[in-house]
């Protein structure tokens, strides 16, 4: 699995969720739980992460979206 984005924000993290789906681009979003645990001084961020074979597919979608800056390198 390769990492796509890395953050808290929700409105992204819904964005993102929306566009992956929408592309029928498998997803899979981690440390959901452990980042609402450990309260608001972001020390662990949401994770979202797409299959490796997708993931050239995945980051065009979010440049096109123009969310190209949320990228993980």
């Amino acid at each position: 699995m390769a990492e796509l984005v890395r953050t808290n924000d929700p409105g992204i993290i819904s964005v993102v969720e929306g566009l992956l789906g929408g592309a029928d681009i498998p997803y899979q979003v981690t440390d959901r739980n452990m980042s609402i645990l450990e309260g608001s001084i972001s020390a662990i961020q949401i994770r979202i992460l797409v299959p490796d074979h997708r993931e050239a597919e995945a980051r065009q979608l979010l440049t096109e979206a123009e969310l190209g800056n949320w990228l993980r390198p």
